[in-house]
């Protein structure tokens, strides 16, 4: 199956695309190694960085500029060692989170054909095959947190196994991708708002968990929007025949209705703790917001959901740039108010309720924030829209 195969990009304009170009060539003023991408200062293998150099590796393929390939591919050299180990990954972790950095290593394999490339996609995928899983086939969202499941953990494992059945000839991984999607609605479904929580623990053993249900107290914005991400990036690999499909597309269309009935009528972005919308303490978020716009975009794109959800993303696409972006003296972008970081149990014994979510670090130039805006404005521009 080669139907996804990426042609090299022709050189286009780069003006419809001036906020992503704008914010991708501050990225690399502020970091101008590709590993010290996330604030860090050592060497590190990521979900941050896959996601971010996602971003440009699309932004590349559209505008035809190399330096943001090369960018991307630096990270691969730094980390991917000849027989395709990867620096700071250790398998037996078992941390669905290092899958995603995966996904990058498709399209560079496709331009470069390194060997090693392809040895350390196949070690990634080969995780997978051993990572604990509960009962019912979901993943742990990592060893030390067994029974777990996070919504963000879906966005990390699933659209990589997709793609890599897809390309691979793996027909058999696509029910697993779909019951992946499935699982985690089930497990984290909300009957009295309709909405989805960020986690559960299927041993209702963790502090922070529903007793009965296993859930955690909230709906946190960012794990919702990995999950709306998760949804309509595995969709490009999995085959329309394929059982469990209409089921997540009448996930991804619940998903899309909640949004537009939370959505904040003033700004149109997203907040914090989607279910306390609104509320004291509560804020507009950065993250939640490109990623609800990136997902919204896609969706009406591809045809899942009704082409009416456009009006939805492109209001709060205009909000995102009135409240988010702004420029330094320099004239370098920045995007802001986006959650460090937010999660349950850990070291720091992370209670998951509202005083913890509304409390996190709030920073600028997080990557979670900007590789979806980047996708955003890529959508936009599909779409036909002046991003």
């Amino acid at each position: 199956m080669d139907w996804f195969r990426i042609s090299k990009p022709e050189k286009q304009t780069k003006e419809p695309l001036s906020y992503a170009v704008k914010i991708a060539d501050a990225e690399m003023i502020r970091c101008p190694e590709s590993w010290q991408l996330d604030f860090q200062p050592t060497l590190k293998w990521d979900y941050c960085h896959g996601l971010e150099l996602q971003a440009f590796l699309q932004l590349y393929e559209k505008n035809g500029d190399e330096k943001y390939f090369d960018y991307a591919l630096a990270y691969a050299d730094t980390m991917i060692q000849a027989d395709g180990s990867i620096t700071a990954y250790k398998l037996s972790d078992y941390n669905i989170d290092r899958v995603n950095s995966g996904k990058i290593l498709f399209r560079l394999y496709d331009y470069t054909k390194d060997p090693k490339i392809k040895k350390a996609i196949d070690l990634l995928r080969s995780q997978l095959d051993t990572h604990p899983r509960n009962e019912d086939g979901g993943f742990w969202h990592k060893k030390i947190y067994p029974h777990q499941v996070w919504l963000d953990g879906v966005y990390m494992g699933t659209p990589f196994m997709a793609e890599y059945a897809a390309r691979f000839n793996r027909p058999q991984d696509f029910a697993d991708v779909i019951n992946q999607i499935r699982m985690a609605a089930r497990h984290t479904y909300d009957p009295a708002n309709g909405l989805y929580r960020h986690a559960c623990d299927l041993s209702r053993e963790m502090f922070w968990a529903d007793k009965v249900t296993g859930q955690s107290k909230h709906t946190w914005g960012r794990a919702l929007g990995w999950y709306a991400m998760a949804i309509v990036d595995a969709l490009d690999f999995v085959p329309v025949d394929q059982e469990g499909r209409t089921e997540v597309l009448e996930i991804l269309n619940h998903i899309a209705g909640k949004l537009k009935e939370i959505q904040d009528k003033k700004t149109g972005l997203w907040y914090q703790v989607l279910d306390r919308s609104g509320d004291k303490g509560n804020y507009v978020e950065s993250s939640c917001s490109a990623m609800f716009i990136y997902s919204l975009l896609k969706a009406v794109r591809m045809g899942y959901i009704d082409a009416s959800y456009r009006q939805v993303a492109e209001k709060a696409y205009k909000g995102f740039i009135k409240e988010f972006v702004e420029f330094d003296t320099n004239g370098l972008m920045h995007i802001t108010r986006a959650c460090g970081v937010a999660g349950l149990g850990g070291k720091d014994n992370r209670s998951g309720d509202y005083n913890y979510y509304i409390n996190e670090m709030i920073r600028a130039n997080d990557p979670k924030v900007i590789g979806p805006f980047i996708m955003a404005v890529l959508e936009m521009d599909k779409l036909g829209l002046v991003p």
